[in-house]
């Protein structure tokens, strides 16, 4: 087993400690240099050359978008370093803006979920093998509000292309779309084709389009700012 190269960025030592024990026993990850602020973050991803960074999203300087930013510019300066990016708020915007850029081996996830080291680990090797990760309470919380801006993208969808698109902004396969709507494989890649259509992405669009799709759906859904994270 190849062993996954982690930069880890968190200012808090209680939690930057924690998720060094959680991690410790796995062997294929292997934590190179901590960080605690922005500087020292890219510092460290120049020296180690890491697989994926693990940074909090606000830290030092500014307690604003570190994380974010960091990962915009390590996409120009080490474009193979995956980020997966963690938050104490199902902030869509801070996700929309770590994957502007394009979604490969970039992950959002809530800070909870470091209690449940095997989902971060999961994250992290999905990451690290150029793949993307987005938090499911992000989707959750805002395909629960049932509510969009107005003169939404989302106008353009008719009752089922809406449907079916909060479907794949759950994460759920064509297979398990058509079982739940009771509607053949072939019906839902049909929807699927006009959602994507619809929603003027392109095949050559930067971020994958099923990606796109669900982003699309995560910032026209009921966005305001934030969403406060599951008690």
């Amino acid at each position: 087993m190849s062993q996954i190269r982690v930069v880890l960025a968190e200012d808090g030592d209680l939690l930057r400690a924690g998720v060094l024990a959680l991690l410790d026993p796995y062997d294929d990850i292997d934590v190179v240099a901590t960080a605690t602020s922005l500087p020292e973050l890219l510092a460290a991803v120049d020296e180690h050359r890491p697989d994926v960074l693990l940074t909090d999203i606000r830290m030092p300087p500014d307690f604003t978008d570190e994380g974010v930013r960091a990962a915009g510019e390590l996409r120009r300066t080490h474009p193979d370093v995956g980020v997966v990016a963690l938050t104490q708020y199902a902030d869509v915007e801070y996700a929309l803006d770590l994957v502007r850029e394009g979604s490969d081996g970039r992950g959002y996830l809530l800070k909870e979920r470091v209690a449940d080291v095997d989902e971060l680990v999961a994250a992290l090797r999905t990451v690290a093998a150029g793949g993307s990760v987005i938090d499911q309470i992000v989707v959750d919380a805002l395909v629960a509000t049932g509510t969009r801006r107005h003169d939404s993208l989302l106008d353009r969808l008719t009752p089922r292309e809406l449907e079916v698109l909060s479907m794949v902004a759950r994460g759920m396969t064509n297979a398990a779309i058509a079982g739940e709507l009771v509607i053949t494989d072939r019906a839902v890649e049909k929807h699927i084709n006009s959602i994507l259509t619809k929603l003027d992405l392109p095949a050559n669009a930067p971020v994958h389009r099923r990606v796109a799709a669900t982003l699309v759906f995560l910032s026209e859904a009921g966005v305001g700012g934030g969403v406060a994270p599951r008690r």
